[in-house]
């Protein structure tokens, strides 16, 4: 088993023996160590507490060796076998008082549990969907339930639209792309990089023409994103580009945006230094996480390397204030440095 495979099998246990733990002897793990989504939550979801304790399953021979089976038992009384095929070898911290002795290994995606610190550690380091367990060969009801929230949380952060409130709030008048609605945008991402004639005029007509800093907002592949998150990452842009003594110019809002759009829009507004908060794709731990992309000087036929991102910008990755404020370094140094992306980082 590789190095990468171990490390993932191993986050996958720790979720596991979160419901292996008798919080009266071994300290209760909490179920779910990342934020939850303040909608998704109830207070009696946040005042239930799972408890449970490991006890003798059945005993048999696993993949020709003899083991005990572990399984767990909750308050109610029922059970549900853990093993998957290996056997796994617990520390004696890791079992019910009352079976030590008793209880020879327990079957965890084989490998060994042999450090509950280290699983508790390890699983607070990710909100990823590991170690729920199952009901026979199906995903238990309650991982159910949340998955099929969470992949629709995603599915309305592609398909929905700002809110027109949040762009007034921040003076953002709105132009379009080619990509006239959302399918389109999503097969068709060359039409997410082109402004209609229409969006090229209004641009030519409202915005400052070669400013120091050019902002754009786009939806990108999370509306959501742009709705929890602008609130705070442009406000907190806008201060630390003050701070450092730099100019902005007309910022606005493209409606279904790709990253190269900063290419066409350079072209015509010729900035010295471009910032484009936009949607990341939406994952199932997070549907509203914000990109922010930054590039010295865009123009077409600007080329990946050229370009910079800070990425994952929402409560639970970059936190947004924090992250507006980095920016405004970031852009400092681009324009000193009269470079960004991999140039940049040679010359620094």
């Amino acid at each position: 088993m590789s190095r990468n495979v171990q490390d993932e099998v191993q986050e996958i246990v720790r979720r596991v023996l979160h419901r292996l733990q008798d919080g009266s002897t071994d300290g209760a793990i909490s179920r779910r160590p990342y934020p939850e989504r303040t909608e998704a939550a109830s207070a009696s979801k946040e005042a239930q507490v799972l408890r449970a304790r490991l006890v003798p399953y059945e005993t048999g021979r696993v993949d020709g060796g003899s083991s005990e089976v572990c399984g767990m038992e909750n308050e109610g009384g029922s059970r549900t076998r853990l093993n998957t095929g290996e056997v796994a070898a617990l520390s004696e911290e890791d079992v019910d008082p009352a079976f030590q002795g008793q209880i020879k290994g327990c079957t965890v995606s084989g490998v060994a549990i042999r450090d509950q610190r280290l699983l508790r550690d390890l699983l607070r380091t990710t909100p990823a969907r590991i170690g729920v367990g199952r009901s026979g060969p199906r995903p238990c009801t309650e991982t159910l339930l949340t998955f099929r929230e969470d992949h629709a949380a995603a599915v309305d952060a592609v398909y929905g639209e700002v809110d027109e409130a949040v762009l007034e709030e921040f003076g953002l008048f709105v132009v379009d792309t080619m990509a006239a609605d959302k399918d389109t945008y999503i097969r068709r991402p060359d039409l997410g990089r082109k402004l209609t004639p229409q969006s090229v005029h209004l641009i030519q007509h409202k915005c400052v023409r070669r400013p120091q800093v050019q902002v754009v907002v786009s939806d990108g592949l999370s509306s959501q994103a742009v709705m929890t998150n602008l609130k705070d990452v442009y406000p907190a842009l806008c201060q630390s580009l003050k701070q450092y003594g730099l100019s902005m110019g007309t910022p606005f809002y493209v409606r279904r945006g790709r990253v190269a759009i900063m290419d066409e829009i350079g072209e015509l507004l010729q900035p010295e230094a471009f910032v484009l908060l936009i949607g990341e794709r939406p994952g199932l731990a997070a549907a509203d996480s914000m990109s922010a992309y930054l590039c010295y000087r865009p123009r077409r036929g600007t080329i990946e390397a050229d370009r910079m991102v800070v990425s994952n910008i929402h409560d639970a990755g970059t936190p947004p204030v924090e992250a507006g404020a980095h920016l405004g370094a970031v852009v400092k140094t681009m324009i000193e440095k009269k470079a960004s992306g991999v140039k940049l980082m040679s010359v620094e």
